[in-house]
């Protein structure tokens, strides 16, 4: 996974890296470090990689609030 995927797979899913930190209970710079360029562990890519498939297909519904009356 390329960085440029990695960042593109964040904002799909909605996450920040310090989400995405918290998420798997890690330091935020080994996230920092992955945008950078870093190798990306394959179990961690193929997740990411999941959820952005998932969020692409199945996008949050469109919600307006009712006007009032």
């Amino acid at each position: 996974m390329t960085p440029d995927r990695f960042r593109a797979c964040l904002d799909q899913i909605g996450w920040s890296q310090r989400g995405l930190a918290a998420r798997l209970q890690m330091d935020e710079r080994q996230v920092r470090r992955w945008t950078a360029g870093a190798d990306i562990p394959r179990p961690i890519a193929a997740w990411l990689e999941t959820l952005a498939q998932a969020h692409e297909r199945h996008p949050a519904p469109q919600w307006r609030a009712a006007r009032a009356a």
